[in-house]
């Protein structure tokens, strides 16, 4: 698979995480349809193996949808540039810190943003508490799923 190709590949994966957070739009989908076309190019077992965890993780993530309370954006009271603060600062912390940066950079960034608009700690937990009841969980558990997928492609990918 060509540089190009790869390049496309893991911006199709960007825009599925984007998604994620986008209420409507399939990001897991996209996602997997990413992981996809790069296991029917590349064809060597990483990639089919790659498929096969993507495949099972995302399969696990959407059986354990329906124990999450489902996403009610406007019940928390947070604007929405929050919570899309919080999701791209968990795809970021991901990056810097391997799984636990996604959780970190998540709720930091929610709590820092409530923090300023609000002007008080204990009122930005209050309103952080309310944002993971309403939305975060939900958001939280297809946002990480989605960024393990793309670690575990980016990983086979840096491995040859």
């Amino acid at each position: 698979m060509g540089v190009w190709q790869l390049v496309a590949v893991g911006l199709v994966m960007l825009l599925g995480l984007v998604g994620v957070l986008v209420p409507g739009v399939p990001g897991q989908a996209i996602v997997w349809a990413a992981v996809l076309w790069w296991a029917l190019t590349d064809r060597t077992p990483v990639a089919w193996g790659v498929l096969i965890g993507a495949t099972a993780l995302l399969l696990l993530n959407q059986a354990l949808r329906p124990l999450l309370r489902p996403r009610r954006p406007r019940e928390t009271g947070a604007p929405r540039k929050t919570l899309m603060l919080g999701g791209i600062a968990g795809i970021v912390g991901f990056f810097v810190v391997p799984v636990v940066g996604g959780i970190v950079g998540y709720v930091g960034a929610i709590y820092g943003a409530e923090r300023l608009r609000l002007g008080s700690g204990g009122a930005a937990r209050a309103s952080l508490r309310s944002v993971m009841r309403a939305t975060g969980y939900s958001v939280l558990v297809e946002l990480l799923a989605c960024l393990l997928v793309t670690g575990a492609w980016l990983g086979a990918v840096i491995r040859g």
